[in-house]
């Protein structure tokens, strides 16, 4: 999935949520790859983040993180690690199984998963935005 805004940031930006633990650990595993800096790397509680890139406002960012490019167009979700993976090593020789028919739908929906489970996945928190609401049993 990919939104459009007007072209502006020299290199590629990627946002993602910066109160969740799992989000900031891949967050490190990408910069460990990045030894060339290649990208920046933004939390989404970053002030003034939408007034940089108004294309934000229109998504959900509890569907995945985003990938901003240099031509304003800005990837969601797995769309977003592809778009990532494909010049970073050692993925970047492995990017194009995300073309293969039927793979592109398993790692959106694999993508889809992690991003609904990213709380649990995670580990500790720092704030309290990662605390999962308990289940009212009293419901059931």
């Amino acid at each position: 999935m990919s939104i459009s805004q007007s072209p502006s940031e020299a290199k590629p930006v990627i946002v993602y949520d910066g109160e969740c633990s799992f989000c900031i650990k891949q967050m490190d595993r990408f910069r460990k790859r990045d030894s060339a800096g290649m990208y920046e790397y933004t939390p989404r509680q970053e002030p003034g983040l939408e007034d940089r890139f108004p294309g934000l406002a229109q998504g959900d960012f509890d569907t995945g993180m985003r990938l901003v490019r240099p031509d304003g167009t800005i990837l969601v979700g797995a769309d977003a690690v592809h778009g990532i993976a494909r010049t970073l090593p050692p993925w970047k020789w492995a990017a194009w199984l995300y073309h293969i028919p039927g793979l592109k739908w398993l790692f959106r929906s694999l993508y889809g998963w992690i991003a609904m489970n990213r709380q649990r996945l995670g580990g500790s928190c720092e704030t309290e935005a990662c605390v999962l609401p308990k289940a009212d049993k009293s419901k059931n």
